[in-house]
């Protein structure tokens, strides 16, 4: 029994490796965004003149998760120590206790522009500090969600929130399908190759 293979199954089967490697890649996005929930976090939390703090650099680090917290006194002299993960933890979860008892700035609408030095790292590093439970918890909390786009002017925020308001702009032009062409049925007629 001889075995025929045509050049339209030859594409057919390309066509659909194809297909399901973008469906692939499409699924694969948004665990990998779960993954980056959790990573530890470097940021450079930087103190106003009003006293509170905002976060000007972040970025996930495969080490521990570390700050530098950068002060400016009243000669101008700017100075920076560095935080490390325990004591982060320490004030994260500090301010995640009075947040569940309603006594955090954390559960209010955002007055102004940065937080105190415990809000703005349980606002920027929560997950990464004291668990997924908890980094999901305040992610779905729209008054911290408020604060971090208030409080943090990193560029790694901005693109992984898509902006400060959290909004994103959304096209009305057709969408565009693997291949290119627009999204909408086509009716051809199909044809063999070789007959």
């Amino acid at each position: 029994m001889k075995h025929i293979v045509s050049a339209r199954n030859i594409m057919m089967g390309a066509t659909g490796l194809a297909v399901l490697s973008a469906l692939y890649g499409c699924q694969s996005a948004p665990q990998e965004e779960k993954a980056q929930e959790g990573q530890n976090k470097f940021i450079v939390v930087e103190q106003q003149p009003n006293g509170k703090y905002i976060v000007v650099e972040e970025s996930p680090t495969t080490g521990p998760s570390h700050a530098i917290i950068r002060s400016t006194d009243e000669n101008g002299t700017v100075s920076e120590r560095v935080m490390t993960e325990a004591e982060m933890k320490t004030l994260a979860d500090q301010e995640y206790k009075k947040m569940e008892e309603g006594k955090s700035e954390l559960n209010e609408e955002p007055k102004s522009e940065g937080m105190g030095l415990a809000g703005t790292i349980l606002a920027a590093a929560g997950g990464a500090l004291l668990g997924n439970m908890i980094g999901n918890a305040l992610m779905n909390n729209k008054n911290v969600q408020r604060h971090q786009d208030m409080s943090n002017k990193s560029a790694y925020h901005r693109s992984s929130s898509g902006g400060f308001g959290g909004s994103q702009s959304t096209s009305s032009s057709p969408k565009k399908s693997f291949f290119g062409n627009s999204a909408t049925k086509s009716t051809g007629s199909s044809s063999s190759f070789g007959g």
